[in-house]
């Protein structure tokens, strides 16, 4: 399967030591995930998408990337294919406006369950879905649930998505889940200022802190929620991946159902079936 990583910040940061440095960086794991990658991350709003159906490891374009990257909000992915070939349509994170996305996981049978899928996609997008996979399909069934309440350029709260990350999830469970195999649907998505991850079926984790912060004789955003649990609802960064990051940050391993993310103004929003949002600060 795929590696993803999700990143939100009161301030712009370097991604560079997630992406590549660290023990299990990112780039690290695409030697198992050799099938293509994708980083995404905004600039005064808008996202800035590169992809390259080759191994991100071995990649200068990768490494030039990931060394030059600072941004408040940044989505990565490596690939390993499970649908669809080795082509830059196909790799992740997909992008509509200013919307973007990344799966790790799979939906079997995809191809018998593909046109009933598009289906469920609004008319005016489906002549977007430009590649093969499963994933970019989900995405479109997704935008389809957030335009069902108002367009898609209107801003969203972290409540807001992850209705409409459960309302995908159910629409795909109900049309391609049976007794023996249930489909993997574990996403993240933004729109540069809300973003959203659920862990459904493939590992997550989250960070929202750290043991100790490395820049706090420097950064002027140092705040009691950088080195401890939030009690204000609020945070500083908000970190996913499909992996724990080795190095100062403290993570949370999500259980399937969970649905974790951060609003526009950086409070922490968490939803499962058997867990209460919490609240939203102002």
């Amino acid at each position: 399967m795929c590696r993803l990583f999700g990143f939100r910040s009161v301030i712009p940061s370097q991604v560079h030591r997630s992406l590549l440095a660290a023990e299990n960086a990112l780039g690290a794991l695409s030697n198992q995930h050799p099938d293509g990658w994708g980083v995404a991350f905004y600039v005064d709003g808008s996202p800035h998408v590169t992809r390259n159906p080759i191994t991100a490891m071995g990649d200068q374009l990768f490494h030039r990337l990931s060394g030059v990257v600072s941004s408040q909000t940044v989505v990565a992915h490596v690939r390993k294919a499970t649908r669809g070939e080795k082509t830059v349509l196909n790799c992740h994170p997909f992008q509509y406006g200013r919307w973007v996305f990344a799966h790790n996981g799979d939906v079997p049978d995809f191809d018998v369950h593909r046109a009933a899928l598009v289906e469920r996609v609004e008319p005016s997008l489906r002549r977007f879905i430009l590649g093969e996979t499963d994933s970019e399909v989900l995405f479109f069934v997704l935008l389809t649930e957030l335009l069902a309440e108002r367009p898609l350029t209107a801003p969203r709260s972290a409540a807001e998505l992850s209705r409409a990350v459960r309302a995908m999830t159910a629409t795909v469970r109900a049309l391609c889940d049976t007794p023996s195999t249930q489909a993997s649907l574990t996403v993240l998505v933004t729109n540069g200022e809300s973003l959203v991850a659920a862990q459904g079926g493939k590992e997550l984790y989250l960070s929202t802190h750290k043991t100790r912060c490395s820049d706090r004789g420097a950064c002027k955003s140092l705040s009691p929620e950088c080195e401890s649990p939030t009690v204000s609802g609020r945070v500083n960064h908000c970190i996913l991946s499909s992996e724990p990051l080795k190095g100062e940050n403290v993570w949370e391993a999500l259980v399937p159902g969970d649905i974790v993310g951060v609003d526009a103004g950086m409070h922490l929003y968490r939803s499962s079936p058997e867990r209460v949002p919490l609240p939203v600060v102002a």
